[in-house]
């Protein structure tokens, strides 16, 4: 696995790797990688010909108030399992090559990005669409992998590259639990063992709103109500949202007949999580 550092030799070395038409898969990360970043750089593998990840904590997507600081940086070890999964090249730049001194241009993601984790984080989905932007047009992938648990930063990012013309396919990839359910994340490492036993409310709360579903209920303030009397029961939970949305715009909907995304964000002690389930299409 090369491990480069410069924009500059990162296209180097990906033109060498392209000789033949050989297509580029990436798959962007900010490091502390678990197993759901590994299921990421396997689809990778088994679509593409050549597989990129990335490793930069991205400055411009935390609040002045988050945990940009003390975000877990692992990166020996994140380089060690990359090797094993077979990942070709590992783009690891610093802050200064993404954004030189006096850079003064953005992504604007517009109204998609003040939806769902937007409200309570703004300026987010503006830092990441901009990381995430540099990174196509200085890799320009074939295919890029993200994960369907970050469900509204896929809908923020499917919908950038729409509207600029990015010549590539999003693949979303299912979201990978632990055994008992959680989702898997880099800020679960925060979590003191109670609190891990506490964040499993996120994927109940989640699930019993699956099951009412199933069970015939379609309209979304029915559905919701069901999710609060869930976590009313869960002291430990501070909410931040809970919502019943289009997957593609994150507006939200009166009923689930034509399909809806349901997604959670919230605090567990000091650390936020999200989680979200997808419903189909009611025939």
């Amino acid at each position: 696995m090369q491990i480069v550092r410069s924009i500059s030799e990162t296209r180097t070395a990906l033109r060498d790797l392209r000789v033949g038409r050989r297509t580029v898969g990436l798959v962007p990360t900010m490091g502390a990688l678990h197993a759901g970043h590994v299921s990421l750089v396997r689809a990778a593998r088994s679509q593409c010909d050549v597989v990129a990840a990335t490793i930069f904590v991205n400055p411009t997507q935390f609040g002045p108030n988050e945990d940009f600081s003390k975000y877990p940086r692992t990166f020996e070890e994140d380089c060690r399992l990359l090797e094993q999964e077979g990942v070709d090249l590992l783009f690891a730049p610093g802050t200064d090559e993404m954004y030189p001194k006096g850079a003064t241009t953005f992504v604007e993601v517009g109204e998609i990005g003040d939806r769902l984790d937007g409200v309570s984080r703004p300026g987010h989905f503006r830092g990441v669409a901009t990381i995430v932007a540099k990174l196509f047009h200085i890799v320009g992938p074939d295919r890029a992998f993200f994960g369907q648990k970050d469900a509204a930063q896929v809908a923020v990012l499917r919908r950038m590259v729409r509207d600029l013309n990015f010549p590539l396919e999003l693949v979303t990839c299912p979201t990978v639990r632990e055994p008992d359910g959680l989702a898997l994340s880099s800020r679960n490492r925060y979590l003191s063992p109670s609190e891990r036993q506490i964040a499993l409310a996120l994927l109940r709360t989640l699930t019993e709103i699956e099951k009412r579903a199933a069970e015939g209920e379609v309209q979304s303030p029915v559905l919701i109500g069901v999710g609060l009397k869930v976590l009313a029961a869960e002291p430990g939970v501070r909410l931040d949202y809970l919502k019943i949305a289009d997957a593609d715009t994150l507006e939200d909907v009166r009923d689930i007949r034509n399909g809806a995304l349901i997604a959670i964000a919230a605090w567990v002690g000091t650390t936020r999580l999200i989680d979200n389930i997808l419903l189909g299409p009611r025939l």
